[in-house]
């Protein structure tokens, strides 16, 4: 069994008893179960389910309450190495990572904040759950897990999201009423998640806790300064203290115009505690909820929804560096003749490209669905995916991201896989042997097409097709 220090037992023993305590040690010694979350963006849920079976061995089942979560049954060794997961086919994650972002549920009409984003499991959900319209802004403060939220929000091709490098509470010094609803995953003290992470045993006590309540406190409070009057906010932490989850929220009811609000779980859950060490706590707790790792068989949890009643007040404005990006329709002067060029490259319908804006960033272009709007475009790290690159002869090469998003669409110069040994070559960035009378006549760009499914982008040379798959997919692990 999975050793836990003498501070979480006892922490666990005096809120939960004993007997809770030691089913709590239990479940970490076991193994993880698994979960997937299938990205609706780029497959339909029953297929996918079928083609795993039927290709991998992988048996899944579906959980209660999100349509798109299925636990996996057999098959967990090789979950993270199917070409259907790089692909951004589904993620893997939690059953209870995936609530919170499901409570929030924003609509494709709305403008939505996920203050702490990174690795992006619940951006790249909140993406699918706004069908890939509407404005998403996704923050992460550390730069190294800024990398891994741009992968994910790439391979799961969410094209609504902006991505901003900030401290989260220093973000309402720029917005102001602003967004509609807002996502607080805060970062905290892990007890729900030790399972997977077994190093919090070695730091954690309840001084640590008291001391990241203090962080989550300002990130709540600047979200509540963000949130438009009416507005809602989802905050949720696996962790499943007290001092980072209720007696934060009871502070809150007591300085800002806020309010909590009843909501559904799909999942066995606890009410809030109302009183704690012998303090009278807000009775409206009871409406937040903890979910306890050894009654679900998932990660722990908290989950809190609060709505914005009044007006809160302003803090000094920050001036942020201007900067010369703009937004490209695809008729403007500088791509109408290079996308009418690409689109009859591939046979892609001129109005997909309606549905999308361009922005150009040197020789790199990337696009975002057309209703995504900000007036802050300097603040942003990226905004969108990649579609593409200049080449030497001025014209655009196409990204993988926008073959995958926009595969539907693509009806010529399209080359299938044929067998293992091309679609190993092409994975590793190398070049599928074709013969003289691939494309007759033609050189250029093509897709590679393997099942059903785009996987990306090559070039035709003298050699044959070069492989275009990005750099950062082929260091994977992949099941043949």
């Amino acid at each position: 069994m999975k050793e836990v220090s003498g501070d979480i037992f006892s922490y666990l023993r005096n809120l939960w008893g004993e007997t809770s305590a030691k089913k709590y040690i239990e479940f970490i010694s076991r193994k993880p179960s698994q979960y997937i979350r299938i990205n609706t963006i780029k497959t339909n849920r029953e297929k996918l389910i079928s083609d795993l079976s039927r290709d991998y061995g992988i048996k899944t089942e579906p959980c209660i309450g999100i349509p798109d979560c299925f636990a996996v049954v057999s098959g967990n060794e090789i979950i993270g190495k199917t070409i259907e997961h790089i692909n951004g086919f589904y993620y893997i994650q939690s059953f209870s990572s995936m609530i919170p972002a499901s409570v929030l549920n924003p609509s494709r009409e709305e403008t939505v904040l996920d203050l702490c984003s990174a690795p992006g499991s619940k951006t790249t959900q909140l993406g699918e759950i706004m069908e890939n319209r509407g404005t998403l802004v996704a923050n992460e403060v550390q730069l190294d897990r800024v990398k891994m939220l741009v992968f994910n929000i790439d391979r799961m091709n969410v094209a609504n999201a902006g991505i901003i490098h900030n401290k989260g509470e220093w973000l309402s010094r720029i917005y102001h009423d602003h967004f509609d609803k807002i996502l607080v995953d805060a970062p905290c003290s892990g007890l729900g998640i030790i399972q997977k992470k077994s190093e919090v045993s070695d730091w954690w006590s309840t001084k640590r806790a008291e001391g990241l309540a203090e962080l989550q406190m300002k990130l709540l409070v600047a979200a509540i300064k963000m949130l438009k009057i009416g507005g809602e906010i989802v905050y949720s932490t696996c962790t499943i203290t007290v001092e980072e989850n209720e007696l934060l929220i009871n502070k809150i009811l007591k300085k800002y115009p806020v309010q909590l609000e009843e909501f559904e779980l799909p999942i066995k859950w606890n009410e809030g505690f109302t009183t704690y060490a012998a303090e009278k706590l807000n009775p409206e707790l009871s409406k937040t909820k903890r979910i306890l790792p050894w009654e679900v068989n998932s990660e722990g949890f908290f989950i809190a929804k609060i709505r914005k009643a009044g007006a809160t007040g302003y803090p000094d404005p920050l001036t942020l560096k201007q900067t010369p990006l703009k937004f490209h329709n695809w008729d403007s002067k500088e791509l109408k003749t290079l996308l009418i060029h690409l689109k009859n490259e591939f046979g892609i319908n001129i109005e997909v490209f309606e549905k999308y804006k361009f922005l150009i960033k040197g020789n790199d272009i990337f696009f975002i669905t057309y209703d995504w709007k900000d007036k802050n475009l300097g603040l942003f790290e990226r905004i969108g995916i990649k579609f593409g690159k200049m080449d030497k002869k001025g014209e655009i090469v196409l990204h993988t991201n926008a073959a995958q998003l926009l595969q539907n669409s693509i009806s010529k110069n399209i080359y299938e896989i044929k067998d293992q040994t091309e679609l190993k070559n092409y994975l590793e960035g190398g070049v599928i042997k074709a013969g003289p009378d691939f494309f007759p006549g033609f050189k250029g760009q093509c897709v590679i097409k393997y099942k059903d499914f785009i996987l990306g982008t090559a070039v035709i040379t003298s050699e044959g097709i070069k492989s275009r798959f990005p750099r950062s997919k082929r260091t994977q692990s992949i099941y043949y």
